[in-house]
This record gives C-alpha cells, sequence and structure tokens, in this order.
C-alpha cells in the first residue's frame, strides 16, 4: 500500500509543480522518448541477467506491493511452532522429529501451520535443520555454522535480482542522455523549418533526460531500495529460526529456547514476554521435562 502511495506522491508532485508553472502536460507526453528508454532497459537487463534472476526480480517486485510477509503474528506462529515441536522432542524423542521432517505436510506439528507450510524454503530450512539435531551426530557448533552457510547462501541469492535491479537503475540517467541525443539528431536535421516544430523537438529531446533521471531515482531505484529492506527481513526471520534451533540443540529447554528466540526478532515486530507467553501457552500443553536443560542430542 505504501509503495503505491510513494509512487502517486512522486508522479503527482513532479507533474503537479509542472502544471503549476503553467506547463503544458501534452509536452511530456513522449512515446518514442520512453520506447527508446523503456526498452533498452529492458534489453540490458536481458543481457546481464539468467532467467532465474529475471523470474525473482519479477516476484522480488510484486512482494514490493503485497507488503511485508514477515509480521508480528507471523512471528508470533512461528515461536509457538517451534515450540511445539521441541517439546514433542522432549516427549518422543528426537527421532520422533524424522517424521516431521521427512513429510512436513504429514506433520501433527506443521500441519497445523499451512502459512509456513506454503513457504517452501523456510520449511526446508527448518526440516534440514531438525534432522541434523535428530540424527545425533553432528554437535550444536557444527550444526551453527552449516545452518550459518545456508543462510549465507539463500542471502546471496536474495541480493542478485536486488543488484540487477540496481544496476538498471542507474543506467536510465544515462539512457535518458541516449534518448536526448537521438531528438537532438531528429532536431538537427529539422533545422530551417517552422520556430514551433524545432522547438516541439527540443522539448521531446529534453523529455528524455528528464524521464530517465525521474525513472532512476523515484521509481526504479525506491523499488530495488524496498527489495534490498524486505531482503533483509528474510534474513532476519532465519536468524531467528536458527538461534531457536540450536538453543534447543544446545540443551535449552522449549520456553527457553523460544525467549532466546524471541529476543532475536527486529524490535518493530517483537512480541512482548507478556505476548509471547499468552500466544504460546493458550491451548498448548507444556512439554514434558519442560524444566529440565539436558543436552538435546542426549535424547536421540
Amino acid at each position: 500500500m505504501f509503495t503505491i502511495i510513494g509512487i502517486v506522491v512522486v508522479f503527482g508532485a513532479v507533474i503537479g509543480g509542472f502544471l503549476m508553472e503553467h506547463g503544458n502536460l501534452k509536452v511530456l507526453i513522449q512515446p518514442a522518448e520512453l520506447v527508446t528508454i523503456g526498452g533498452a532497459a529492458i534489453g540490458t537487463l536481458l543481457i546481464a541477467n539468467p532467467m532465474h534472476i529475471l523470474k525473482k526480480i519479477v516476484g522480488g517486485i510484486t512482494g514490493v506491493f503485497g507488503g511485508s510477509k514477515f509480521t508480528k503474528k507471523r512471528y508470533l506462529d512461528t515461536l509457538k511452532m517451534m515450540y511445539e515441536l521441541f517439546g514433542r522432542a522432549r516427549k518422543d524423542g528426537l527421532m520422533a522429529l524424522e517424521t516431521d521432517s521427512d513429510a512436513p505436510d504429514q506433520s501433527p506439528v506443521f500441519s497445523k501451520y499451512p502459512v509456513f507450510l506454503k513457504d517452501h524454503h523456510a520449511l526446508a530450512f527448518v526440516c534440514d535443520s531438525i534432522r541434523l539435531a535428530s540424527s545425533g551426530g553432528v554437535e550444536p557448533f557444527d550444526a551453527d555454522q552449516m545452518i550459518e552457510s545456508d543462510m549465507n547462501a539463500h542471502h546471496h541469492e536474495a541480493n542478485a535480482p536486488i543488484g540487477a535491479l540496481s544496476t538498471v537503475a542507474d543506467s536510465l540517467p544515462g539512457l535518458g542522455i541516449v534518448a536526448a541525443v537521438l531528438g537532438v539528431v531528429v532536431t538537427m536535421g529539422s533545422l530551417g523549418g517552422p520556430p514551433e516544430e524545432i522547438g516541439h523537438k527540443v522539448a521531446a529531446a529534453l523529455v528524455g533526460t528528464f524521464l530517465g533521471i525521474l525513472l532512476c531515482y523515484g521509481l526504479v531505484g525506491p523499488l530495488a531500495a524496498n527489495m534490498t529492506k524486505m531482503a533483509e527481513e528474510e534474513h532476519a526471520f532465519y536468524l531467528v529460526l536458527r538461534v531457536l534451533i540450536v538453543s534447543f540443540m544446545r540443551g535449552t529447554a522449549p520456553t527457553g529456547a523460544v525467549e532466546i528466540g524471541r529476543r532475536a526478532i527486529p524490535g518493530h515486530v517483537r512480541p512482548t514476554f507478556q505476548e509471547t507467553e499468552k500466544f504460546i501457552k493458550d491451548k498448548t500443553d507444556a512439554p514434558a521435562g519442560e524444566g529440565a536443560a539436558e543436552p538435546a542430542k542426549a535424547t536421540a
């Protein structure tokens, strides 16, 4: 919603200021300049990036208009889900987590959280991580290193389309100059004609530079910046999952692991201790051995 409002404000302010100076709005409507700049920008994007990054760019731009997925409610649901998962491990043993990781859609825990099930990468991230815990042959420190490597690989992959879109944004002013130069060439071919015609062609050439700069700093650049923030939000979500899982593998009780994970949540969406406790305990039985701090891997 705010993205749409921002775009409307940017273009509304530019056009409004132009009209306040009694400018002719028809002069700004130059389809040829837009085709030159937009077509060249799309062409450079196709030249520089493989198909999987192009798909991620489209998905990223769509996600910008959809808003953030990582709300306080999403984090509370995740904390409760992990609490129930750790409680199941305490009650039935770590080997019970193998059924959850191998068939998450049939898991008595994961099946209660359809939003998480639809997030395929986050689901695979958790399943692969708890598989390490259920195997019992990996030390918590080594598991932490493996999870961190997974996070870094995903973060690098998430930043690839952002870098590609930022490169296009940086190229737009230059492409605007290209369109303006072409307009000047056309104008030079019309010298000797009516002054009104020459003036119109000069204005069209200047509109090319105007469009290139406006699209760079008023649209494409901010979209890339918003995608960067979304990638950081996703990385923060995986960090919370990592902290939760590693804390439990080190022997922390489910309630303690959840509190450690809660404190890793970004401040603007972090629930309070009371909110978390009330949400988790609501219709949830305390896991067996809740008060124990026995190392998780010893249960396997």
